[in-house]
């Protein structure tokens, strides 16, 4: 007797539907997820104030093909990222649309071929249990409406393999094959790991030395072509980049052109410096919470999994590749959650076909329900707890806010997210528990990059901080960063000076200390916390809180009257970006 599916709450007619209008039907319903909040908030830190200011400083200057940070080079990234937020911010001139729009519409498009590679695999069901299994991974969601590079090298990645399954699983395809190899390449231009569908070969190449007559005028030698499209796709960028650095030719140049070729490549990789991580942190702390529900998925249809690995060999090689996936990323001192993200649709890819037409294990359902159960209890209490000012609470916020009303506003909308899993868990009770909990899911999405958006939004940019500085500086200062921060630069209405990101913090502070003393009305912002030698904090005007930290304004009062100064400045202007986050 067939196993009843376990997403039978979802409607059949939906899958009576031509292919392509079902696929446009998913797609509209993830674009109302994803696209919602777009044009609420402002790039927030660590990262999208980076990438957001070099895509407006290409726009402002002209010049695309070496990106540029507050005047000078940033190492850090291939420019594909940052090339796309300028396209859009130099096509609709709003710098708050533009640097949400690449990873939104990489994500969709990362959707559309999880559901489409699911359709030719299995059908048009197992498709859509696909991509909603990928929409339900917090992960997938949370760098959707982000501006990080890791969905958009992730969706290059899912082309890459994409193209592959087609060649070598569906029909032979030589211009899909091709395809992915090109697609890696703008992945390596993109964030160096677009690489990663090679290890798809590992298990491949296993299973054609078992059984010769397996993928039959699919591997052959013209597969050792794809490594030259690769490499064309990467000297599109790698070639000019380095004739423009011989032609320019300082120090600045070169340094950026090694950096970026093989500090923020192999170097990265091997002797990181930063996010140290044990070896298991992958396994115990990211794949269980943001890959969430899915690690349980695949426990529960474990039975099933290893009975449908033996005729359909698609199943195997995902796993492997998803297994060497994340042995590359552990073996690495310096881990990132997000570093995995790349791995998601396939595994999303691998249980649609489970989750479409069998029954999980018993255990699974109640376990479910009861973790449903539990996360609507604890986000109400927490919501509660917000109300009644819990001390610990009022602690964490502190550190954004000293305002209460904050943190009861954030209680109001923690306290309805509740509310919304333990209505989601009642109204809809005989359902499946896995679609109760995307259903919870997608409006718990919705809430918070509205609702979420507009308590967040104070509290991740340094307005306040500008606007009380604005209040006491002349109509003619002069506003410099010691400590320097991105995010100052795109919302400062003067023009704005630093010292340089890649001197050391002494270097910095005797740079700007020769400054102030070389003209009148020169101020500085920094952070309370710093230790200075050519300047006295005390007297400072308290400029208020961001980003976890106090801020000060120092005037020609608080330098010290010697300092052991360079004999030149070094430093940088930006102009002014003017009112565009208002």
């Amino acid at each position: 007797m067939p196993a009843t599916p376990f997403v039978r709450h979802l409607p059949d007619y939906l899958f009576n539907l031509p292919r392509n209008r079902l696929l446009l039907l998913l797609l509209a319903f993830a674009a109302v997820i994803i696209f919602t909040g777009i044009g609420l908030r402002s790039p927030w830190p660590a990262d999208e104030p980076r990438f957001a200011e070099v895509a407006r400083e290409m726009v402002a200057s002209g010049q695309w093909l070496i990106p540029m940070r507050g005047g000078e080079f940033y190492p850090d990234k291939p420019p594909v990222f940052m090339w796309s937020i300028a396209f859009f911010y130099w096509l609709t001139g709003n710098l708050k649309i533009a640097f949400l729009l690449p990873n939104a519409l990489c994500s969709l498009l990362t959707l559309g071929l999880t559901f489409d590679i699911g359709t030719r695999l299995w059908n048009k069901r197992t498709g859509a249990v696909a991509a909603m299994l990928l929409m339900l991974a917090p992960q997938f969601l949370l760098q959707a409406q982000k501006a990080q590079i890791d969905a958009m090298v992730a969706c290059w990645i899912a082309i890459a393999c994409y193209g592959l399954i087609r060649h070598f699983f569906v029909r032979a395809s030589w211009g899909w094959y091709f395809t992915a190899w090109g697609f890696m390449g703008l992945g390596i231009i993109t964030k160096g790991v677009g690489f990663l569908p090679v290890f798809m070969f590992l298990p491949l190449l296993f299973l054609k030395a078992r059984d010769r007559a397996q993928f039959e005028g699919t591997l052959t030698w013209r597969c050792a072509l794809g490594p030259l499209v690769m490499l064309a796709v990467v000297a599109s960028w790698l070639i000019p980049m380095v004739l423009y650095v011989q032609s320019v030719g300082t120090d600045e140049a070169i340094a950026y052109q090694n950096n970026i070729l093989f500090k923020q490549t192999g170097e990265r990789y091997a002797n990181s410096w930063g996010h140290f991580q044990p070896w298991y942190y992958y396994i115990t702390s990211v794949i269980p919470s943001l890959w969430f529900p899915l690690p349980l998925l695949l426990l529960a249809f474990l039975r099933p999994l290893t009975e449908t690995m033996r005729y359909r060999p698609v199943i195997p090689v995902l796993l492997v590749w998803i297994a060497v996936v994340v042995l590359f990323f552990s073996l690495s001192p310096g881990k990132r959650g997000v570093y995995l993200l790349p791995a998601l649709p396939m595994l999303a890819l691998i249980l649609s076909p489970l989750v479409a037409s069998q029954r999980p294990a018993g255990w699974f359902p109640p376990l479910l329900t009861g973790i449903h159960l539990l996360l609507s209890v604890a986000l109400i209490s927490l919501g509660i707890l917000a109300w009644n000012d819990h001390p610990k609470l009022v602690e964490k916020v502190s550190d954004y806010s000293t305002d209460p009303s904050r943190l009861h506003e954030a209680g109001s909308l923690i306290f309805t997210i509740g509310v919304v899993w333990l209505i989601s868990l009642l109204a809809f009770w005989r359902s499946r528990a896995l679609g109760r909990m995307f259903a919870a899911m997608m409006i718990s999405w919705v809430l918070i990059t509205t609702w979420g958006y507009r308590i967040l939004e104070p509290l991740r940019t340094p307005r306040n901080i500008l606007a009380a500085a604005e209040q006491v500086l002349p109509q003619d200062a002069q506003l410099g960063m010691l400590d320097f921060r991105e995010q100052f630069l795109l919302f400062s209405k003067r023009d704005f000076v630093h010292f340089s990101f890649f001197t050391g913090r002494q270097e910095e502070e005797r740079n700007a200390w020769r400054w102030m003393n070389e003209g009148e009305d020169r101020y500085l912002i920094s952070a309370d916390n710093l230790k200075l030698s050519c300047f006295n904090l005390d007297g400072a005007r308290e400029l208020g809180v961001a980003h976890r930290e106090r801020w000060l304004l120092l005037g020609p009062e608080q330098m010290k009257p010697e300092c052991d100064a360079p004999a030149r400045v070094r430093q940088f202007t930006t102009q002014s970006p003017g009112s565009w986050m208002d």
